[in-house]
């Protein structure tokens, strides 16, 4: 089924996916990867007001390209989300519920997911030149000094990505290969 799909990404949309769904994706999308996660996280665990509020919204695992004189961003193609499994547990509890990424995920954050009801898209590798083209502004909100890996705002229009685990648990990346494996 394909989905278009406005954020905030509302639990209602979230229970709405299921894994397999393509997607496309339109409003406010942030970024950040394993440094900012890092941050975010200790300032969730100081106590302290994270730069902008987690709940319903969607986090691309992105370090964007310098962008060419006549872009609004370089290349944009998703990075390793294992790399941020560490603190994703935590950022799933503030109220994180969407992922952007490429690559299979912890099961302790499968089961932040199913338990508090978020959902892991993927982004297709490779194809960061053309992702780019969906994001139609972009703007440094926290953390500057990580340079590509400081955290974005970005809006974006028609973001292309599949949902790879649903909030069930359901993962593309487990049942694509049964499937396969059953054709041998």
């Amino acid at each position: 089924m394909k989905h278009r799909i406005k954020t905030p990404l509302t639990k209602d949309k979230v229970n709405s996916l299921k894994a397999g769904d393509m997607v496309e994706l339109s409003g406010i999308v942030y970024t950040a990867r394993d440094a900012a996660h890092k941050k975010l996280t200790d300032i969730i665990l100081a106590g302290k007001e994270l730069p902008f509020d987690l709940t319903d919204q969607v986090i691309y695992y992105v370090g964007p390209c310098p962008a060419p004189n006549d872009r609004i961003i370089g290349s944009a193609g998703p990075t390793t989300s294992g790399r941020m499994d560490y603190y994703t547990p935590t950022l799933i509890e503030m109220g994180l519920t969407g992922m952007i990424g490429k690559g299979q995920r912890s099961k302790e954050v499968i089961d932040a997911m199913v338990k508090h009801g978020a959902v892991y898209f993927g982004a297709f590798g490779g194809a960061g030149a053309l992702i780019s083209k969906s994001i139609k502004s972009q703007r440094v909100i926290a953390f500057e000094e990580l340079g590509t890996e400081a955290v974005r705002e970005l809006t974006v229009v028609d973001f292309p990505a599949i949902v790879v685990i649903d909030r069930f648990g359901n993962n593309l990346y487990d049942t694509g290969r049964s499937r396969y494996a059953d054709k041998e």
